[in-house]
């Protein structure tokens, strides 16, 4: 039986980039606590196997089309959520993606493209469910960052840049909303098994060897390691913890 503490029923998640790897990792821990969830994607096929699964977990779940980087599109999802699903607890910031090109290639729209959807659809996202996180009476964020937000890699400028900032905001949003109580923590993966970093494989040579040399657990990580710690962020295990960035990396960011 769920610890009251770590229990979620009755509480509202929306995951953005929920719809596969670490977002689905993470909604599928929320839903196994008990968390309706609301899965925020533009790939409507991988939303629907999203939604599939996670009923399949006993929880409601719907998946909400939604442009993160446009305010006027997250409004709207925003209020559906709410309508159908009737609140709103939690909100993990998780749509990303990556371009990796060494800051003399870079282009700058390629570099707003990683901005927008990183750090700003974040802002935005927040803002916007602000409200209903208050209204809860004890809202919580979860932004993703990323090993990046410590380490600088040649190919990941842009990235890096907006995973940094995703640190700063959250800190910024949790001094914000104390007083709210929201709390606004972060996690930063580690190098996980996902299409991301397999693509990174694909094009960086050597990355998986050295991955595995540097990472005390000895593997790369698996979509379901952040089952937990979305649902501690998420829950009241966590009314204490704000402004925080917590890697989840095997090890990774403290090996010598």
């Amino acid at each position: 039986m769920t610890s009251s503490r770590f229990d979620l029923r009755g509480k509202v998640a929306i995951v953005t980039g929920g719809n596969g790897g670490i977002g689905l990792g993470m909604a599928r821990g929320l839903a196994d606590a008990g968390a309706d969830i609301a899965v925020v994607g533009r790939n409507e096929s991988k939303s629907a196997a999203a939604v599939a699964d996670l009923r399949q977990r006993g929880v409601k779940a719907i998946a909400v089309a939604t442009d993160v980087t446009d305010k006027a599109a997250v409004a709207a999802m925003i209020d559906r959520v709410a309508k159908e699903l009737g609140r709103i607890d939690v909100l993990v910031n998780n749509a990303g993606m990556s371009i990796r090109k060494p800051p003399h290639e870079l282009e700058l729209d390629e570099w707003n493209k990683v901005i927008d959807t990183n750090l700003t659809s974040a802002f935005v996202c927040s803002k916007l469910a602000y409200p209903a996180l208050k209204a809860s009476g004890n809202g919580k964020v979860i932004n993703i960052g990323s090993m990046m937000s410590i380490f600088g890699a040649s190919f990941a400028t842009a990235y890096a840049a907006s995973k940094g900032g995703i640190v700063q905001y959250t800190r910024a949003c949790a001094n914000a909303w104390a007083p709210d109580n929201i709390q606004v923590n972060a996690i930063l993966p580690g190098w996980i098994d996902t299409d991301l970093t397999r693509g990174a494989r694909q094009q960086v040579s050597g990355l998986h060897e050295r991955v595995l040399a540097r990472t005390p657990a000895g593997r790369w990580g698996d979509i379901d390691d952040f089952a937990g710690i979305a649902v501690f962020l998420a829950s009241p295990a966590s009314n204490f913890v704000t402004g925080t960035a917590i890697p989840v990396d095997g090890g990774f960011s403290v090996m010598a």
